[in-house]
């Protein structure tokens, strides 16, 4: 057998080794081998599991202590957050709270007492970066 090779003004005949036949053999299928390989959203799944910190809105209520920040049951979980949290304003203003965690509140709000925040210059319905604090 002859493997025919083709260039622009001549052709070469060469022969087929045993090697280059297996070789043409052993060929494997790329949809097999793309099945085999887990999606990218599978292998960084394991990274993205438990978030840090989180940007939500922060909402005066007068009901609250001074030292003290209402949050919902599933914003508590998704961010471990166990007895105290940590709320950022504009990068600049940080301050830490003891979390009061009720299951009836919205996930995207954090309840805080008006007179601190206004004392420290921050205006109702401000957004904010929340994270645990220990």
């Amino acid at each position: 057998m002859y493997n025919q090779e083709s260039s622009d003004d001549q052709q070469v005949k060469t022969p087929l080794t045993q090697d280059s036949a297996q070789a043409k053999e052993e060929k494997v299928d790329v949809k097999k081998l793309v099945a085999i390989v887990p999606p990218p959203s599978v292998l960084f799944a394991k990274e993205r599991k438990t978030l840090r910190e989180k940007r939500i809105r922060l909402v005066y209520d007068p009901s609250v202590n001074k030292d003290e920040a209402k949050i919902s049951k599933a914003l508590a979980e998704e961010l471990n957050i166990k007895n105290f949290l940590e709320i950022t304003v504009a990068g600049k203003k940080r301050f830490r709270f003891k979390a009061v965690i009720m299951d009836s509140l919205p996930n995207d709000i954090v309840y805080v007492n008006p007179e601190v925040m206004k004392i420290h210059g921050v205006a109702d319905k401000s957004i904010c970066t929340i994270r645990s604090a220990g």
